[in-house]
């Protein structure tokens, strides 16, 4: 099969709003050319970001599950989202890979769990690259370490997702460097009793962010057969 092109562009350290209508732009924008008979093919796009604080919460999840007020969070400076992404509530910040793939799955595979496991097998090959063994938990979308230990079972990176006409947006959030101690004042994608660790956590040093993103990209291309190209988006 004949690789996809995917258009890549790291668009630094954002805001969530702004990140989130620049990939409602690009959905869009993609949508609108499946509508047109004949018209030009969609095209692939992949972002890297990183956020200022901000906890999303996800189409099916629970506002309880923030267990600040929010005139705590403003003190903070924690921002606040509910998106249409899945999942339930997460956090974003500074030193954390936030990877946003807008992709038309019909020139992939249509199909939702594959799509997930997907993106879920680039981090793990991923943490690999760092000899640490990355999980898959039964029913919990996302990458683990020692999901089948109980009381050792700890989250790295969460993934949500939104498709539109096949049309993907929203992604992961991979933990490189990220402060943990924000994650103290949600209950993470609405589960209990586990724990959140990052890369510099589990490795006990701080990780160069551009090389994990480099070992991402690489990751992303084999898993989903793909060649990024960096062009500039505007």
């Amino acid at each position: 099969m004949n690789k996809q092109r995917i258009i890549f562009k790291d668009i630094g350290s954002t805001d969530y709003q702004v990140a989130w209508d620049y990939q409602e732009k690009l959905l869009q924008e993609n949508v609108k050319l499946k509508s047109a008979n004949n018209g030009p093919s969609t095209s692939h796009y992949l972002l890297f970001t990183e956020h200022s604080p901000v906890y999303t919460l996800g189409k099916s999840g629970s506002k309880e599950n923030v267990l600040l007020a929010d005139d705590e969070l403003k003190k903070k400076g924690i921002a606040f989202f509910h998106t249409n992404r899945g999942g339930d509530i997460t956090f974003h910040g500074p030193e954390q890979v936030v990877g946003y793939p807008i992709l038309d799955l019909e020139k992939f595979e249509t199909d939702i769990g594959k799509y997930l496991r997907n993106l879920e097998e680039v981090i793990i090959l991923t943490m690999a690259d760092y000899a640490i063994k990355g999980d898959r938990s039964p029913g919990e979308t996302g990458v683990w370490i020692d999901p089948g230990v109980p009381g050792r079972e700890r989250k790295i990176c969460a993934i949500g997702v939104r498709c539109s006409r096949w049309i993907t947006m929203h992604g992961f959030a991979f933990n490189v460097n990220t402060d943990l101690s924000y994650f103290n004042h949600i209950i993470p994608c609405g589960i209990n009793n586990k724990q959140v660790t990052s890369l510099q956590k589990e490795l006990g040093r701080s990780i160069d962010m551009e090389e994990v993103k480099e070992e991402i990209k690489q990751n992303f291309e084999k898993v989903f057969n793909a060649e990024l190209v960096s062009e500039v988006l505007l």
